[in-house]
């Protein structure tokens, strides 16, 4: 799949890139957004934000005094949203000073009930057109210690690839001493994974906390790993048939 790249010279550290896919939102079941033109807008480094022309928003904007300023994209101007008698407050801003940007609106992801790209239910936040995930099962012998205690031992697990992090190794719960871990309230949500679940371990009476993820029912994309738990790889060692992994240095580290 093709996108074109459009680099501003007016503000060098925009990145806009042109979003083939159908994008519709609904709220309370009513179309608000319709649109076969949006444009991918990095406002922060990890994924873009979806950004529509005019004429995919269904229903009046009505500016509600309220700003928004960015470096890169400049100052904007907030928005209610009013379609069919509704009215959704704060749904949407437009950058009205910038020659990339004054043409569309960035409608907020909360403000809608649900994202779909094409027929397909989007998740958390835009998926990026540079994130890929691969999850494949392996008979790779991987054993997981904590300060000198071994805490998993599987030869059956699935590793998960994900564009910009490490291999994550997930494991069966059987193949992990599961007395060690405690369940916390903490959940996590992914657009490719879906809504993860943790647990803390518990080695020499030392609290791990949050250590240990899993997704009991994943994204279709990611059905591979339903029920398999992963330790962070950045906080505890890990052996690949036998030959010792360094730990990554990434933002969880």
């Amino acid at each position: 799949m093709r996108l074109d790249r459009e680099m501003s010279s007016s503000q060098p550290g925009l990145r806009i890139e042109s979003n083939p896919k159908w994008i519709r939102g609904f709220r309370n079941g009513v179309l608000v957004v319709d649109s076969r033109d949006s444009k991918f807008v990095w406002e922060i480094p990890y994924y873009p934000a979806w950004y529509f022309p005019l004429a995919g928003i269904r229903g009046e904007l009505v500016d509600n005094g309220r700003r928004v300023d960015s470096p890169e994209r400049g100052a904007g101007t907030r928005y209610d949203l009013v379609v069919d008698g509704m009215s959704i407050p704060d749904a949407a801003w437009r950058h009205l000073e910038s020659r990339e940007l004054r043409d569309l609106v960035r409608i907020e992801w909360d403000a809608v009930d649900s994202w779909f790209e094409e027929d397909i239910e989007v998740f958390v936040h835009p998926r990026s057109p540079e994130a890929r995930i691969d999850a494949l099962r392996s008979s790779r012998h991987v054993r997981v210690s904590i300060d000198g205690i071994l805490v998993a031992d599987s030869s059956r697990g699935t590793v998960l690839y994900e564009t910009g992090l490490p291999p994550r190794y997930y494991l069966p719960q059987t193949d992990v001493q599961l007395d060690l871990l405690t369940p916390t309230d903490t959940t996590t949500a992914c657009p490719y994974k879906g809504w993860a679940q943790y647990w803390n371990v518990t080695v020499n009476g030392t609290v791990h906390e949050d250590l240990v993820w899993g997704y009991r029912t994943p994204l279709p994309e990611s059905a591979a790993i339903a029920g398999l738990v992963c330790f962070y790889n950045e906080k505890v060692d890990i052996e690949i048939d036998g030959v010792a992994v360094t730990r990554p240095e990434t933002k969880f580290a």
